[in-house]
């Protein structure tokens, strides 16, 4: 079970750290139970239980909070792919499987409402928007959430009427922004001014999620900090990213050439992935920030959430079987392996 169980969010980000696992797109697709480029997540129909283990290993490994998998799970994603009609079953269902495990392991429920890839700023995106919002936010009311997470908006109005439709309803708002290339959202704001006009808008915790690696996405938290009051989130992609190509899309390999235009995002990043001490690097600097709400978006495996909460200082279940090179047969320091496989050892 997740620790700081007792209360609600604001009371456990008082506390200290909230672990938010997310990342369930990629790690689905690479088990293979989910398409991608369409990164709908049918699974939650087909496979119920699949989703249901997910959520748990990743409570296993120290994630304070049960996502419900309803990221692109919304009108215009399954309008896209024919299936338009799967809608409210899709989130009904992911909600109650989050929910029964967020009960059965003493963890948050969360919902989530994500970017529509259909707002452009004008009227007509705006009162489009702001309807799949309410449809998705009113099913997550229903389910009984503790709070909404509202994410990858590139787009800083977009997250703003998100969180208009959260805080009507009632409910908790974490709004998180997905910045590119340019250090901007699609208006051209920056980081930290998008953040403090969600803050004074009402959000309870605000930051940034997805694109950018820990490298790329820390000198902008650190100006966030300056700007804003209140609880911050910080959920980079476990990737590499650079100052040269400092989102996931912009990686290229052209050593490969199978990649059209070089590109690996997203199904050939396997050679930029971050491994687990780089993402205890990455939640230590951030907390050290003044950062709470912690968490890695696409690309996390559990091994990178236990990795993540152990930087905190903390010991998830999982951590019971967390690497201990010392018992290794050849490469340990254990004295009494060590001479069990003395002769091995020498030949390696």
């Amino acid at each position: 079970m997740a620790e700081n169980t007792a209360g609600g969010l604001l009371e456990r980000l008082e506390r200290g750290p909230v672990i938010c696992a997310e990342g369930y797109l990629f790690e689905l697709e690479r088990r293979g139970y989910l398409q991608a480029g369409a990164f709908v997540p049918e699974i939650v129909l087909e496979h119920p239980h699949l989703v249901a283990q997910l959520h748990r290993e990743f409570v296993h490994a120290g994630s304070d909070v049960v996502e419900a998998f309803t990221y692109y799970a919304h009108r215009e994603k399954l309008r896209l792919i024919g299936k338009e009609q799967l809608l409210e079953s899709m989130n009904r269902g992911a909600l109650e499987i989050a929910k029964e495990v967020a009960s059965e392991t003493g963890t948050l429920f969360a919902g989530d409402i994500c970017n529509t890839n259909v707002f452009v700023a004008d009227d007509d995106s705006r009162t489009t928007v702001r309807g799949m919002f309410d449809e998705q936010v009113g099913w997550a009311v229903d389910a009984g959430v503790d709070f909404v997470i509202g994410e990858t908006f590139s787009w800083g109005e977009e997250a703003l009427i998100a969180l208009e439709a959260i805080k009507e309803a009632g409910l908790p708002a974490v709004i998180t922004l997905a910045i590119h290339q340019e250090p901007q959202t699609r208006e051209g704001w920056t980081p930290e001014d998008a953040c403090k006009r969600l803050e004074d808008a009402g959000a309870d915790v605000v930051g940034l999620n997805c694109i950018r690696g820990p490298e790329t996405m820390l000198p902008l938290l650190e100006k966030i900090r300056e700007t804003v009051e209140g609880h911050m989130a910080a959920l980079p992609v476990p990737y590499r990213t650079h100052e040269a190509e400092p989102s996931f899309q912009s990686l290229r390999d052209p050593g490969y050439a199978d990649l059209p235009d070089g590109r690996p995002f997203p199904t050939a990043l396997d050679p930029f992935t971050c491994n687990r001490y780089e993402l205890g690097d990455f939640g230590r600097a951030a907390h050290e920030l003044g950062i709470n709400y912690l968490g890695i978006c696409c690309g996390a495996g559990p091994h990178h959430i236990r990795s993540l909460a152990e930087s905190l200082g903390r010991t998830p279940p999982a951590s019971r079987y967390s690497a201990d090179m010392s018992k290794h047969a050849f490469l340990g320091t254990d004295e009494r392996v060590k001479r069990e496989y003395k002769e091995y050892a020498e030949k390696l």
